[in-house]
């Protein structure tokens, strides 16, 4: 699995936005400022994320870009497969000859269905609220409730 800067990119704009739900949509230029992604390249990762359901985009003056789910209900791995596509691609097409020791074949596929489903269970797991609580903890801001 290789994770592109689009992907690495995505998820820090995501985490910035959830950072910030409740105050309006988010420029991208604000998001660019904090991040140090190169504004064009953003403005292609963020019409990604809209395209996927995951962030709204607001036009105007006073518009930018806001979480389309609250951040508890959007996972690294919804973002990542929206940006990145399959983690682990499945590559049954790849042999075009039957292989003489088709165990083979099928042993080393098991291996690869077990890792894609790991990876994806784990990602499936860790929301951007997740993130957001992370950051404020190790950045001391963290809230206790009574």
């Amino acid at each position: 699995m290789r994770i592109s800067s689009k992907g690495e990119y995505g998820l820090r704009a995501l985490l910035d936005l959830a950072q910030r739900v409740g105050e309006g949509p988010i420029q991208s230029r604000d998001i660019h400022e904090r991040q140090g992604i190169d504004e064009n390249y953003l403005n292609q990762i963020l019409i990604l994320l809209r395209r996927a359901g995951l962030i709204e985009s607001v036009r105007g003056p006073q518009g930018g870009h806001r979480l389309a789910r609250p951040p508890a209900q959007i996972t690294v791995l919804d973002a990542l497969v929206a940006l990145e596509g399959p983690l682990l691609a499945s590559d049954s097409g790849r042999d075009a000859i039957d292989p003489a020791e088709p165990l083979d074949r099928e042993l080393v596929r098991e291996v690869w269905d077990g890792a894609r489903a790991m990876l994806e269970r784990y990602l499936a797991g860790v929301t951007l609220e997740e993130l957001r609580q992370r950051k404020a903890q190790r950045s001391g801001d963290v809230m206790y409730y009574i």
